[in-house]
Parts: structure tokens; C-alpha cells; sequence
């Protein structure tokens, strides 16, 4: 489905295996670049393992030492908006200054916590009527967002005096009600 969703699908978030199998595949490298000159937008939202496989590193060392020089690179090598999750998640896009999102915490590293961003992220971007063709710095700013409320979610249930991970149901529930 991958090839089909890149040559057609005017607004696509992709994570996890999507990014592992572009990561493996220079043909699917070359049509995420060229979706861009369609008017498509895509936004790819690597943690530092998936974001070391798409820059060709075999280790999230290089990733972890240099957060925005990677994020940077990996936004103009794609021309996607690259939200790269992590302590200090940086939202990326092609020519923009990264945005280093202040929000989250430990609780966030379990399994699933990520799939709820790239959810939320593109049930905001449905909802916000923002054009797949607008300006990269629209999209950039709702990823931003976007990844705040993600880590605030977070933030609130640290606050209150929750210590165990978050379960991606926990943290959906969290998010809703900020």
C-alpha cells in the first residue's frame, strides 16, 4: 500500500514501519521526495532509531548527539515536516528554523505513546482544514502543537503524582482533556 499512499494520498503522518520500509527502499526515498512538487505534504515522525535508519546511520548515536542537525537534514532530504520524538522532540521543516517543543517526560517511553502522536497529529490536521498544499511553516506550527499537548498530557499526570508509564489509552484520555 505504501506506493500507492506516496503517489496519491494528498496528506499522509508517517510512522513506524512506514518509515522503516521507506528507511530500506530507495524507490520509496525518491517518491516521498517528489511528493512535495505534487502539492502533496507529509509529515514523518521518527524516533531516533527510525530517524538513524532514514538518514542511512546504523545507531541513534550521531541522532541523539546533534537532535536538530538531524531533524533538519531529515526535513530537506524528504521535504516532509519531521517531528522527531525524544527528549526535546524537534519539529523540522524544509527551510524553517527547528522548533524544540519544551513539553513531556519519562512517562511517555512506552510502547504506543508515539502512535497516539502520529494519530493525534493527523486527526488535528483533518479537523484544522489546513490545506496539504500550504505553506510547510502551517504544518509545522500544527505538528508543534500538536507535540505539546502530547507531552503536556504527560506533564499534567507527573504533576499529579502519577509515576508509571503511560498507557496510550491513559495518555489519549490525558490529552483530551487539556
Amino acid at each position: 500500500l505504501l506506493p500507492t499512499l506516496l503517489a496519491h494520498a494528498p496528506a499522509l503522518v508517517l510512522d513506524a514501519d512506514a518509515l522503516n520500509a521507506i528507511a530500506g527502499d530507495s524507490s520509496l526515498q525518491s517518491q516521498l521526495r517528489a511528493r512535495a512538487a505534487r502539492g502533496h505534504a507529509t509529515v514523518l515522525t521518527p524516533h531516533p532509531l527510525e530517524a538513524a535508519r532514514l538518514a542511512g546511520l546504523p545507531d541513534a548515536r550521531a541522532i541523539q548527539q546533534d537532535r536538530l542537525h538531524f531533524a533538519q537534514q531529515l526535513a530537506q532530504q524528504y521535504v516532509s515536516v519531521v517531528v522527531l520524538k525524544g527528549a526535546g522532540t524537534v519539529i523540522a521543516a524544509p527551510g524553517l528554523a527547528p522548533i524544540v517543543n519544551p513539553t513531556g517526560n519519562g512517562l511517555l517511553a512506552t510502547a504506543g505513546t508515539g502512535d497516539v502522536l502520529a494519530g493525534w497529529l493527523g486527526g488535528c490536521w483533518a479537523r484544522s482544514g489546513l490545506a496539504p498544499t500550504a505553506d510547510p511553516s502551517g504544518l509545522a506550527r500544527l505538528a508543534a502543537a500538536c507535540v505539546w499537548v502530547h507531552g503536556q498530557a504527560a506533564d499534567s499526570a507527573l504533576a499529579a503524582g502519577r509515576r508509571q508509564h503511560l498507557s496510550p489509552s491513559a495518555l489519549i484520555e490525558a490529552m483530551a482533556s487539556l
